[in-house]
């Protein structure tokens, strides 16, 4: 007798991916890349993939531009792996800024009268940066001008040289006098973090290579039409609605309705307290301590504005231009950056297109941008961005991990740790890991390394022992390809990469 008995094969897990930024299309690459255990789709609102990390075609459609998201650092693994898997190669580029005007002025890669007056501060702050690191748990919970401010520090050291330059390393814009204490001493010393080495003299005096991304768009595009997930722009969540024998049903804006097993929300949490019509008391209480602002960018060819606005010496080559405004209002700055220094199509084709960015539209009085000239003005841009003060890394970093899950809902996005297009990828390769994908970049030291640090941190959990023992690289999206190191980039410095203008939340 003994005949077999058939099986069926095992049901696969329907996912719905709200956002298809950075964040939704590494999720649902990952996941993609195991079709016969997975059914993925993403949701975008915007016509095109990528989110924040956006391109624009600028002069009439012959140039484009990438918007709001530049470059990184080689510590961006995650996405130097990505780049390199789907073809795609990054530019190096040197990271070179002037800050303040006039008798402000300073840089990180030349000597400046503010520096040598502000020596015996930049010393000290030295000292006192490496008692913060010593008492880390304490000074999480305390703003940097406090401490400042209790030290002793003179307000043109606080407002000329720390603040701009932690709007810069994090994009944290006008909030920047309520960073964590500890977040900033990490920037310096932290070996997995740092940006620039700490310099007793002239605080920073070093100019870091790091990498400019191609064409964004292409990017995304070229991922999403790769791989084994299906796609749907133009289709925003309206609303989501979790079932109590599980799974969820999703609504979209037209209406249209689809049943899923598992949710990733990789969008904003605006959007996620918006559109899930039943959420727990805790995630509810949680993701409303994530705040947000209104920020405004402008693309322009404007270069008496610059001049007016900024230090510019042509032949410094420089990247980033931050400066704070007069008086009263010096804790709040602007910040320009020149785009043909990054993207090398602009500079071969002998172009400086800059863009400046005006943040808070609470404090739009103080804004510049009618100074521009608006037929120079090549684009501009509404932004809605997440500011991580002090608050933000006590009431919501630490307490996010007990949502992840819940009711098999999964959160991704760079707001659930720090603001870079790094952390946004990684978060999304975490909630993939979470249902059940493996890890795709174990054979990378740094990337393993980091993506473990995040994912005990946002998620609280560890990866199975078994994915940590791997060494074999990824797929794509069902076929195998190596990964390397990310040809033309250094490995040496760390950093979440930001600068005002790299990642953009700047409120």
């Amino acid at each position: 007798m003994g005949s077999s008995q058939s099986r069926e094969p095992p049901k696969k897990q329907r996912v719905l991916v709200v956002g298809a930024g950075a964040a939704g299309t590494a999720c649902a690459w990952s996941l993609s890349r195991f079709p016969e255990r997975y059914e993925v789709e993403v949701w975008e609102s915007l016509p095109v993939p990528g989110g924040v990390a956006s391109s624009c075609k600028v002069k009439d459609g012959r140039h484009v531009i990438n918007d709001q998201v530049q470059g990184g650092a080689p510590s961006y693994r995650h996405n130097l792996s990505l780049l390199q898997l789907f073809g795609f190669k990054p530019t190096p580029v040197h990271m070179r800024i002037a800050f303040g005007v006039g008798d402000k002025q300073w840089t990180n890669h030349s000597p400046s009268d503010l520096t040598s007056r502000l020596q015996p501060e930049i010393a000290r702050f030295g000292r006192l940066i490496r008692w913060i690191t010593r008492f880390e748990p304490l000074f999480v919970f305390i703003p940097i001008d406090r401490v400042l401010r209790w030290f002793r520090f003179s307000h043109e050291f606080r407002y000329e040289m720390i603040f701009p330059l932690v709007a810069l390393f994090f994009g944290t814009g006008n909030q920047t006098p309520h960073v964590s204490a500890a977040v900033i001493a990490r920037v310096f010393l932290d070996p997995d973090l740092r940006l620039f080495d700490y310099c007793p003299k002239r605080l920073l005096n070093s100019v870091p290579e790091m990498f400019a991304f191609p064409v964004l768009e292409d990017i995304w595009s070229t991922i999403a039409a790769r791989s084994n997930f299906k796609l749907c722009c133009n289709r925003p969540l309206a609303k989501l609605v979790r079932t109590p024998g599980g799974g969820a049903v999703a609504t979209d804006a037209a209406g249209a309705t689809a049943a899923f097993d598992s949710v990733v929300f990789a969008c904003d949490a605006e959007t996620v307290l918006k559109t899930l019509q039943n959420p727990t008391w805790l995630e509810r209480r949680l993701l409303r301590n994530v705040t947000y602002y209104t920020d405004y960018c402008l693309t322009h060819e404007d270069h008496d504005y610059m001049a007016r606005q900024y230090d510019v010496r042509p032949q410094q080559r420089d990247n980033y231009f931050v400066r704070t405004y007069a008086g009263r209002d010096a804790d709040k700055i602007e910040m320009s950056f020149n785009l043909s220094t990054y993207q090398p199509h602009l500079k071969e084709a002998g172009l400086d297109i800059y863009q400046t960015y005006y943040l808070d539209a609470k404090q739009k009085h103080l804004w510049t941008d009618k100074e521009v000239d608006s037929s120079k003005v090549l684009a501009s841009r509404w932004m809605r961005q997440f500011a991580h003060t002090w608050t933000h890394f006590a009431f919501w970093v630490p307490w996010g991990r007990f949502i992840q899950g819940t009711h098999s809902t999964y959160y991704a996005g760079s707001y659930t740790m720090v603001n870079t297009q790094e952390i946004a990828v990684m978060s999304g390769l975490a909630a993939a890991v979470r249902l059940g994908a493996d890890y795709p970049f174990p054979h990378d030291p740094l990337a393993a390394k980091q993506f473990d640090t995040y994912l005990a941190v946002a998620h609280g959990a560890t990866r199975p022992k078994q994915q940590q023992q791997q060494q074999q690289p990824p797929r794509r999206g069902g076929s195998s390809s190596s990964v390397g190191s990310g040809e033309g980039v250094s490995e040496k410095g760390v950093a979440p990469l930001v600068a005002g203008a790299v990642s953009s939340s700047r409120g």
